[in-house]
């Protein structure tokens, strides 16, 4: 097995991050890369009553089973295939289906709190992260929440408020510290992506001694 070059692209809820990844995958070819998305490692609330689910901090890092997530980029990295949770974000369960993903050259993880864990940031060859206005990120937030999760405009605006502003201070906001490149504006930046993808390739070229550079 080549070696694996493991990407984290992090950033608040609303910044751009699907859009860097989806530009990194666009360049870098979809046949090489393994996507996947720390929103797909959330625990399954099965069973809480809709009170509950109201006040849960779903943006807390242990709302996540990222120790999941952690596994499956070293079982990637080791040449093995992994199943990721398939989930409901209208009744925040877990379907019990899964998405097989097969490893590839590299592997594009994308995600909130992703540099927020030790254990995730560690398997990153890349970290970047993609710094937006928040305002602009609360915009982003309420249309995708209102079109793709069932949401209405008040429980966007109470879910802001309660936990996703709070946890963006204290958990997204510092992890960019840990990032190699910090992205503005999200994925509008071609120079930043010429950046990644030159590196993403120099890592994926075998070492000099390696027998598949022999002549």
């Amino acid at each position: 097995m080549e070696k694996v070059v493991c990407i984290g692209v992090a950033g608040g809820t609303g910044s751009g991050k699907t859009t860097v990844a989806e530009a990194i995958v666009a360049r870098i070819g979809r046949e090489r890369i393994a996507y996947l998305q720390h929103d797909s490692y959330y625990r399954d609330l099965a069973g809480h009553q809709q009170q509950h689910l109201l006040h849960h901090n779903f943006d807390h890092p242990d709302a996540l089973e990222s120790e999941l997530l952690a596994e499956h980029l070293r079982e990637l990295k080791a040449g093995r295939p992994i199943a990721v949770p398939i989930y409901d974000f209208t009744r925040h369960v877990r379907t019990g289906a899964t998405r097989t993903v097969e490893t590839r050259g590299v592997v594009l993880v994308e995600g909130i709190l992703i540099f927020a864990e030790r254990s995730l940031r560690e398997e990153f060859d890349i970290k970047i992260f993609v710094d937006t206005d928040a305002d602009l990120r609360f915009i982003r937030r309420l249309r995708r929440d209102i079109a793709e999760r069932g949401r209405t405009v008040d429980n966007v605006v109470h879910q802001y408020l309660e936990t996703v502003r709070p946890m963006h201070l204290e958990f997204v906001e510092p992890s960019k510290r840990w990032a190699d490149l910090i992205i503005p504006e999200g994925g509008f930046n071609p120079v930043a992506l010429d950046v990644i993808c030159a590196r993403v390739e120099a890592l994926l070229q075998p070492p000099p001694n390696h027998p598949g550079n022999r002549q």
